[in-house]
């Protein structure tokens, strides 16, 4: 039997992690292309051979989702599996229908067919959206750990946007490593973090190679789960975050859903910012889907310095990217923070926006009085910069979890706004991980 001709719809993450670990020696099958979508400046690229395997010696084209009707029937694809993430129900059937009504099957790729086994015991924090809070769970849990005397090695979904053969493995240790790797903002804001508390974190592309180089200075691995994305690594304890701003999405998107049904532990972000109606619906809908799990509430306190700057300013509110883009939500902490501390005005960017990030704004309409933190290439970079400048404001007000004055150049003043998990009462994340190494017997 002649191998069967596959297309991959990805965006640099989980597509390249199901090709590593299903497709790569299998020879019944035979990898077309990826598409790429969501995230800029990937399609035109090409899977490189060193990844790829000997298979494909020509390494594997990364073609735009946009032409993939056309790539079907000019490529006779058999079947096409969808990977990634942070995508609506309703969405995934609208692409299922379109790739099966050209003649190709359409596939989900489960846990079990693409997750690896760590030699180390390994704990995951994953959520049901972005934005949820996943990060500052995960980098608690590091906190905990290592204050008890553990050796944590955090490995992050994959962001790999830059140069795919130079980022097979990937270690954060100091600033100095995200110039290095020439880092996205997006990137910046996941990895910067662990080195603020004097940690580290994997990533990359090869996600065998790097969790056995993980587990050389590790008694745990903690599986930072970004993108809302089931574990890549089968895990011995599952702690999901789920968002009471967003009820109904724990259960409308993919895979959030299945990080739900999965979940050991359930944490309710966000308490001190919800209505209680939206938390009570949102328990509801746990219940229903995983009635097994043990939920958590916890609130996301603000850290803002020099807070007092912001009563009566006309003030720009940049947040974090993915939260605002695919993440869908209208605001994040800093327009939290403007409203706290009695901002006088919000701007609204769009008059205002420039280059690429017009292109943001275009293609995600609901944000309005917040600039997303977009940096996926240097361009793009130069355009918020110039974008933030244009705004006649007296403060500007950064939500991201890094230093943003430090990547562009912002010429009116600046204050950082950061924020952390505060769980409220037991069972807690200390509980919670006590009785982990008890029984793991770390």
């Amino acid at each position: 039997m002649s191998a069967k001709r596959a297309i991959i719809m990805g965006a640099a993450g989980r597509d390249f992690h199901n090709f590593n670990t299903f497709f790569r020696n299998n020879s019944d099958y035979h990898v077309v292309a990826f598409t790429a979508t969501q995230i800029p400046n990937i399609d035109d690229k090409v899977y490189p051979h060193i990844l790829a395997g000997e298979l494909y010696p020509q390494g594997i084209p990364i073609l735009s989702e946009n032409d993939l009707v056309d790539i079907i029937a000019k490529e006779k694809i058999d079947v096409v599996v969808f990977a990634y993430s942070d995508v609506s129900h309703k969405e995934i059937m609208h692409k299922a229908s379109m790739v099966l009504a050209v003649g190709a099957d359409f596939w989900l790729l489960g846990a079990e067919s693409t997750m690896l086994k760590s030699q180390k015991p390994v704990i995951s924090v994953c959520a049901t959206r972005t934005g949820c809070g996943k990060s500052q769970t995960a980098r608690k849990i590091t906190q905990i750990l290592s204050a008890k005397g553990k050796k944590v090695a955090a490995i992050r979904h994959p962001m790999p946007y830059g140069e795919l053969s130079k980022q097979i493995v990937q270690k954060f240790s100091c600033l100095e490593d995200l110039k290095k790797h020439q880092c996205t903002i997006e990137e910046m804001e996941e990895y910067e973090p662990y080195i603020a508390m004097g940690s580290y974190i994997y990533a990359g592309i090869d996600y065998e190679a790097i969790v056995r180089e993980a587990e050389k200075d590790a008694d745990i691995i903690l599986w930072d789960g970004g993108n809302n994305d089931i574990p890549f690594y089968q895990p011995d304890l599952e702690i999901v975050v789920v968002d009471p701003l967003r009820p109904g999405h724990e259960v409308e998107y993919y895979p959030g859903e299945v990080n739900l049904r999965r979940a050991d532990y359930v944490i309710i972000n966000k308490i001190d910012s919800a209505n209680y109606e939206d938390v009570v619906q949102l328990r509801h809908n746990i219940i229903a889907v995983n009635s097994q799990a043990t939920l958590i509430e916890a609130a996301s306190p603000l850290t803002v310095e020099n807070y007092k700057q912001i009563n009566g300013k006309r003030v720009v509110v940049i947040e974090d990217g993915p939260t605002l883009t695919h993440g869908e939500m209208k605001y994040g902490a800093g327009v939290y923070a403007a409203k706290k501390y009695r901002a006088k005005q919000i701007l609204d960017p769009r008059p205002f926006v420039e280059g690429e990030m017009a292109e943001i704004f275009a293609k995600h309409p609901h944000i309005e009085n917040s600039i997303p933190a977009m940096g996926y290439s240097e361009k793009q970079l130069r355009d918020l910069e110039t974008t933030v400048n244009r705004m006649d404001c007296d403060l500007v007000i950064i939500g991201t979890p890094i230093d943003l004055s430090r990547v562009i150049k912002i010429e009116k003043p600046c204050v950082r706004v950061q924020y952390d998990l505060q769980e409220i009462g037991t069972p807690n994340l200390e509980t919670i991980l006590e009785d982990f190494l008890a029984k793991k017997s770390v």
